[in-house]
């Protein structure tokens, strides 16, 4: 049996309250901690300790879904590393197309925000991924392999164990498209091969590669049967206990 992770990324969405309830309701379905695969939900800062209350006792972990370079300093409205550690993050999100697209984060931030993030002890889940123009133009390879190179050439292959990349196809989110398993594999098997002409075989293989286009409990048995996919990053599926407890427990059958 493969070991998954099954990252839920809340977004701007769950005041502590509700982040409080629905991070309960989705542990209350896994008493006895019996799952294999990593379970870690990625709520809004201001309720990463409410989430992280609710799965005190529990095999759930919290990350957040973004960070900034530095330690401490006049970045107003930033947060650091230290302050996510200390509120019981273990991951943080990077790169999200979101961060891209809305807030022009360049492909070198992303890769030094990476960088950062496991040099203060926590797992980045570096997101990767073409829009739908570059996938129509036949370029998507060239963006999604610029856009990891530049992480890798920031890393070292030591580094490998605590690296996770989420591969997005940006037209698939929020769009009712997904990208078919095939298209999938397709893309993470590119990322893995990036990765070994970087680092080598070994090293690329404890590399995990999460899959962020709109995965749902209707399609994930397909998706993560691929051989290159090592779980996923779920937006809106992950923001009801029922969905995303049940592409959970799917990902416990593979």
């Amino acid at each position: 049996m493969r070991k998954f992770l099954i990252a839920g990324n809340w977004k701007m969405n769950a005041a502590p309250d509700a982040a409080y309830k629905l991070a309960e309701e989705i542990a209350s379905g896994w008493k006895d901690n019996t799952f294999s695969s990593e379970a870690l939900l990625c709520p809004p800062y201001i309720s990463i300790p409410a989430v992280a209350e609710a799965f005190k006792g529990t095999a759930f972990k919290v990350g957040a879904q973004n960070v900034h370079t530095e330690n401490d300093g006049a970045y107003t409205g930033e947060i650091s590393t230290g302050m996510l550690k200390v509120a019981g993050c273990e991951y943080v999100i990077v790169g999200h197309s979101e961060r891209r697209e809305y807030f022009h984060e360049t492909d070198e931030l992303v890769a030094q925000k990476a960088k950062k993030v496991i040099d203060d002890g926590l797992i980045p889940i570096v997101c990767v991924g073409e829009v739908l123009s570059q996938r129509k133009e036949g370029i998507h390879q060239d963006v999604v392999q610029r856009q990891v190179d530049a992480v890798l050439n920031h890393l070292g292959k030591d580094e490998s164990d605590n690296l996770v990349i989420a591969y997005e196809p940006v037209w698939a989110i929020g769009t009712g498209e997904t990208a078919t398993p095939e298209q999938a594999q397709e893309i993470h098997q590119f990322i893995r091969e990036l990765i070994t002409r970087h680092w080598g075989s070994e090293s690329s293989e404890k590399v995990r590669i999460l899959y962020g286009g709109s995965m749902k409990p209707d399609n994930a048995e397909e998706l993560l049967s691929q051989k290159d996919v090592d779980g996923g990053l779920i937006g809106g599926a992950s923001m009801k206990a029922e969905s995303y407890n049940e592409i959970l427990k799917i990902s416990e059958t593979i």
